[in-house]
């Protein structure tokens, strides 16, 4: 069951509607790119993105938000490419949860709530590349005023 389809199944059966934790579009562009706009003045990060030779474009959803990464550009919006190394679909909040550290990747992939596009072995180069976004992720979603 993919995260749309969980959290209508929630709010059918426990009456209670969900509040989404991104209220627009700008918002969930502001904090993803602004995520990764201090990743790419990390040396480590983007030297790191640039010797793995990784492209990155992650599509979210509810509400919709694309962002594309290399190590010399970020692109936030509809301008974002196409085409990536490495391609990761989930709803924002999902992004959310995996940036905060409450959701694990193995298990948001084995539940549908992520899906990946690209070589497992690049995919498998990406994960500790990007481990500065969940350390300084925290600390950006609480300056934005969003549930930490």
């Amino acid at each position: 069951m993919n995260a749309d389809a969980e959290i209508r199944c929630r709010e059918y059966l426990t009456g209670v509607a969900t509040m989404a934790v991104f209220e627009s579009t700008a918002v969930a562009e502001r904090v993803f790119g602004n995520l990764f706009e201090i990743l790419l003045k990390d040396e480590q990060f983007t030297s790191q993105l640039r010797a793995s030779n990784l492209s990155i474009r992650l599509t979210h959803t509810n509400p919709d938000c694309v962002v594309h990464v290399t190590a010399d550009a970020l692109t936030v919006g509809a301008d974002a490419p196409e085409d990536a190394t490495i391609r990761i679909k989930m709803s924002c909040d999902t992004a959310h949860q995996l940036w905060l550290g409450k959701l694990m990747m193995p298990t948001a992939i084995a539940t549908g709530k992520v899906r990946i596009r690209g070589k497992v072995a690049r995919v498998l180069e990406l994960v500790p590349i990007l481990r500065p976004a969940f350390d300084r992720y925290p600390e950006l979603a609480a300056k934005e005023g969003l549930p930490v």
